[in-house]
């Protein structure tokens, strides 16, 4: 009897309904001498190994890339052998069942010939039945190769067989070229030889195409949900006019911390042309609000110059302090190589020596440069001061008193 294996593992022999030992050689080539066939096998071998089974679906089929999939009720007549195993060569051996026998074909034939599997395949043909092989034997057989939900028997010495997933149908075409007889009997319409094939089923390609299609919407979901993370945030929408949004807009305007979204508001109602006889004077007023925030803002760069030039100062302070510490390393170097306490050095220590005391010394002279830069901008800059036609200072003085006038004017 066969045992259903797990994923694509093997359908082994339940030796407790063995009616004929298969480790006995002699009762075996009895058997087969019968049918006219040299016996072959190994006793345990499995029945399906994992490199002929076909694996889970693959979503580079779907119809989501756009490639139009193929259409199985064309029948597709190209023959197909199966692939061929890449890890251990498959050796076939006689498979008994409780009703009937199942003998291998001959090893040196070539392997039975498939068309080319159809998309989402759960449904073979069987071809090649006894005549007196009834539904039942049937199902005993093929059921080991995984759970089956349909069989439909033709009144000929056919049927088709439909598993609950594709991988079961792999190891139902491995029976393909298998000889059954029916129990021991040696009538002619109690033995034929299979004929397994791929199968085109409505049924299959319904659920292959229902598959496809929730593929490519988690595929649009999925992309939209990636275009909507890397898509740039939108501006929010501008209100229309009236005038209580006009009066809520003017109360913002006065507000600092609001004053940047409200001044957005205020320029699309001006570009949009809502400005008009009856809504001029509001207008005005908003306009006039917007100009009391130049002093603010003239105080907040001067607030900014401020902390600039104190950021300066204290960094020139502390350049100065590590130009100091610079000055007195370099000292140590020098004092390491007079001649009282350069001798008492050996080569090596002489050597890591000089190369400090020149590295010390291009940082102090660098550092030294730097300093000296800063004290130069700043003599300038009070040369400048002292000069009354410096433009510069001319522009500072006119960016101040615009900014009085700008706020006086009201």
């Amino acid at each position: 009897f066969l045992a259903a294996a797990d994923g694509l593992g093997s359908i082994a022999i339940d030796t407790t309904q063995l009616n004929m030992s298969v480790t006995d050689p002699t009762a075996w080539a009895t058997a087969m001498n019968n049918l006219g066939m040299v016996p072959v096998g190994l006793a345990g071998q499995q029945l399906v190994t994992d490199s002929i089974c076909v694996p889970g679906f693959d979503p580079s089929l779907s119809m989501m890339t756009g490639i139009t999939p193929i259409n199985p009720m064309i029948p597709g007549m190209g023959l197909v052998p199966p692939p061929p195993p890449t890890d251990v060569p498959v050796v076939k051996e006689i498979i008994h069942c409780k009703s009937c026998t199942l003998f291998p074909p001959n090893p040196n034939l070539p392997p039975p010939s498939t068309r080319e599997r159809p998309p989402g395949c759960k449904t073979v043909f069987v071809g090649g039945l006894p005549e007196n092989a009834t539904e039942e034997i049937i199902q005993e057989v093929f059921e080991q190769c995984g759970d089956i939900t349909a069989i439909r028997k033709s009144k000929k010495n056919f049927c088709h067989i439909r598993f609950a997933e594709e991988f079961m149908v792999d190891k139902a075409i491995y029976l393909s070229g298998y000889r059954m007889r029916l129990g021991s009997s040696t009538d002619k319409k109690d033995s034929g030889r299979l004929h397994v094939d791929f199968a085109q089923a409505r049924d299959d390609f319904y659920e292959w195409e229902c598959k496809q299609r929730m593929l490519a919407r988690e595929e649009r979901h999925r992309r939209k949900m990636e275009e909507d993370r890397l898509r740039p945030p939108s501006p929010p929408a501008i209100m229309h006019y009236s005038e209580h949004e006009a009066a809520l807009l003017a109360e913002k305007l006065k507000d600092d911390s609001k004053f940047s979204e409200a001044i957005t508001v205020l320029l699309t109602w001006i570009e949009r042309g809502e400005v008009n006889r009856r809504s001029a004077n509001q207008f005005y007023s908003m306009v006039q609000s917007a100009n009391s925030h130049v002093r603010r803002l003239m105080n907040e760069k001067a607030a900014h110059e401020q902390e600039m030039e104190q950021a300066k100062e204290s960094f020139k302070n502390a350049l100065t302090g590590i130009l100091t510490q610079f000055e007195q390393i370099v000292a140590v170097f020098n004092a390491s190589t007079r001649q009282k306490a350069w001798d008492h050095f050996s080569k090596a220590q002489r050597k890591n020596i000089d190369i400090w005391r020149k590295h010390s010394e291009e940082l102090r002279n660098a550092h030294s440069e730097q300093l000296m830069g800063i004290r130069r901008e700043e003599e300038m800059e009070m040369s400048d001061d002292d000069s009354s036609d410096n433009p510069s200072k001319k522009l500072r003085v006119d960016d101040s008193g615009k900014a009085k006038f700008l706020y006086n004017v009201k």
